[in-house]
């Protein structure tokens, strides 16, 4: 089983249950009626596999299916803790080669901060599957195309749970 194609949705939820705030999370990125299948580690993106809108991946999902993910996942419960969720991509230059999806989390970074480490973690991927290492600045030796990013960000207020997710 090889997927042709790929979207990317967020999601923030909010309640002072830690298990309702994540269904909410789930349900504000638009996949709460799914069964989701965590891939972790080095999720390889194939090679033939095409990006689609939101809408468009949204559109496909029906309920109940069981839906392979990647995604980022941080909640809190300490008040004005801030926390992100992203899923980086990074895509080859060379179309037969594969790409990557990685996963991060943290406290008290920035959406821009947690996005680029997670695009730099798929990045030294493509770095290591040619046996080099990753550095920002070996970028131009054009092992990687493309990288991007799609992060939540969210602060609790007090007595309220907040899950932040990525897939």
């Amino acid at each position: 089983m090889i997927p042709s194609k790929v979207f990317f949705t967020k999601g923030v939820g909010v309640h002072k249950e830690k298990l309702a705030s994540f269904e909410l999370a789930l349900r504000d990125a638009g996949v709460a009626q799914c069964n989701l299948v965590l891939l972790e580690n080095s999720t390889i993106l194939p090679p033939s596999c095409k990006r689609a809108s939101r809408e468009e991946g949204l559109k496909q999902l029906r309920p109940g299916e069981i839906v392979f993910s990647v995604y980022g996942r941080e909640g809190t419960n300490e008040a004005n803790r801030l926390v992100a969720a992203s899923v980086g991509a990074a895509l080859p230059a060379d179309p037969e080669q594969y790409g990557y999806l990685s996963e991060y989390h943290a406290f008290g970074e920035t959406d821009e901060k947690a996005g680029e480490y997670a695009e730099d973690l798929a990045a030294s991927q493509i770095s290591a599957q040619k046996g080099k290492r990753f550095s920002k600045f070996l970028r131009a030796a054009r092992s990687v195309k493309e990288e991007f990013h799609i992060t939540s960000l969210a602060r609790r207020a007090s007595s309220i749970y907040r899950w932040v997710r990525r897939k």
